[in-house]
Order: C-alpha cells, then sequence, then structure tokens
C-alpha cells in the first residue's frame, strides 16, 4: 500500500474542478505504475487547471508514481512559477516538454510522456511505428515525430516540439519516449494505453524473426473514421470509471 507522502490537503484550498483533475491525474500516475510503464521518479504526467488559468498540475520531483495522490501534485504557470510550493519540487526538463504543448495547444488537457522499453525501442527505429496490427493503426493513423536534442533543457526547443506535433495527438520522441494527448486525464491515458500496446506488439512480432504482414493502405487510410466510431470519440469516458474502480479496489488513497 502506498503512503500518502506529502500531508498537505488542497482539497479545501481549490475549486471542485481542480480537486477533480487532480483526483483523475493522480489516478492516472498510479495507473501508469500499475501497468509498470513508470521510470523511477522520471518522465511526467500534467493536466491543464481548469477555469482558464494557464496552470497546469504536474508530479512532484522526487516522488515514485505509486505514490502519487490529489495533494501532492504541483500547481505551475506556462512561464515556470511554481504555485503555492517549493520552486525546486519539479523537473526542469518534464517543465520544458508539457508546459510548450499546454501553450501551443488550448485542448490539450493532459500530456502524458513515458520512457517504457518498448516505446523507446520503437522511438529508435527509422520507420517509427508500423501498421502492423489493428492496435496500431488507431495511433498510427495520427502520429507525429520529434528528433531528439538531447536533454530537454533548452527553452528553444519548445517551438520545434510543438510545430511536429502540430494537431496530433499521438508523437513518438525519437530515442526517448512517448507521448498522448488529450483533452481530459481519461483521453490521454486512453491514448497512451494504445499507444504503448502498439509499441510492444511492433517489438515482439519483430522478435520472431519472420517477415511482416502490413495492413493494406486503404484500411489504413480509412482508421481515423473507424476509431472515432469504435471509441465513441478518443474514448476515454467509456474507460475511465472502471478504471478508477479498479484503483479504488487495490488503494484509493490516490484520492487524498
Amino acid at each position: 500500500m502506498s503512503q500518502n507522502v506529502v500531508q498537505l490537503d488542497r482539497r479545501n484550498s481549490c475549486s471542485e474542478a481542480e480537486w477533480q483533475t487532480r483526483v483523475d491525474l493522480a489516478a492516472c500516475y498510479r495507473l501508469v505504475a500499475l501497468y509498470g510503464w513508470d521510470d523511477l521518479v522520471f518522465t511526467h504526467i500534467s493536466a491543464r487547471v481548469p477555469g482558464g488559468h494557464d496552470h497546469f498540475l504536474v508530479n512532484r520531483y522526487g516522488l515514485m508514481f505509486e505514490e502519487m495522490t490529489a495533494s501532492s501534485l504541483v500547481k505551475v504557470g506556462l512561464d515556470g512559477t511554481v504555485i503555492d510550493d517549493d520552486p525546486k519540487s519539479i523537473n526542469p526538463a518534464g517543465f520544458t516538454i508539457h508546459s510548450a504543448v499546454h501553450e501551443a495547444r488550448p485542448d490539450a488537457g493532459c500530456v502524458i510522456h513515458l520512457h517504457t522499453n518498448a516505446g523507446v525501442a520503437v522511438s529508435a527505429q527509422e520507420d517509427g511505428l508500423l501498421p502492423i496490427s489493428q492496435t496500431a493503426l488507431f495511433p498510427y493513423a495520427q502520429m507525429s515525430y520529434h528528433d531528439y536534442e538531447g536533454v530537454a533543457l533548452n527553452a528553444d526547443e519548445k517551438q520545434r516540439l510543438v510545430a511536429d506535433l502540430g494537431r496530433s495527438n499521438m508523437m513518438l520522441l525519437r530515442n526517448h519516449g512517448t507521448m498522448a494527448v488529450g483533452p481530459t486525464v481519461a483521453d490521454a491515458f486512453l491514448g497512451i494505453y494504445i499507444l504503448e500496446r502498439a509499441c510492444t506488439m511492433q517489438i515482439m512480432a519483430q522478435s520472431g524473426g519472420g517477415r511482416l504482414r502490413a495492413v493494406p493502405k486503404p484500411i489504413v487510410d480509412g482508421i481515423l473514421a473507424q476509431a472515432k466510431e469504435a471509441t465513441r470519440g478518443m474514448g476515454g469516458s467509456l474507460a475511465w470509471p472502471a478504471l478508477l474502480r479498479k484503483l479504488d479496489r487495490l488503494d484509493p488513497g490516490y484520492r487524498n
């Protein structure tokens, strides 16, 4: 069972909408840990604070994803200002990537960036994600790529990152990892779930050593419309309540 490392309860110091976003974001961190996608205390998931403020929530640097709670999340301004917390409580590399997307994309309610084995492995392949499974078609149809520029500490990289992302909700950061963007935490989680599974399937298929069969191009070209119908939009709202029930059975501490 995880411990509530940060004891301060922020429930009464923020709006109801912000608190709900905090609960969902903390749940997302716990789910990433549950599925084995975390990287010790590194990588980040962020969510825009509701209400039109230029603020987003992100993990406190040094906490494991399995320890994350609604109250332990740190509020940060797009300019890097830490709100009501220690200025050293966030990872500057995480701020660079997430602030860039939140600033450029008003529709980016949540941004998830991971360093999984399969995600990094596919990001290092010249051809990137391949249309070799049904699961891969959903991200493949809207995949974007960003070349590696070193540890993300250079503010100048922001413009190139958001230009490469464009209007896509899925990205492979070359030699680095995966990223998914969504209007809600639920939608972003479903996006990264599908992308990560597609990467895992690709590495497993390639490890078999046989010749891979790609899905025919006409089917790939029509997948976006099919994806919207199959998942009722991005589909997060369909799966999210069940995922929260799963977490509540395991440990409801993320809600603190």
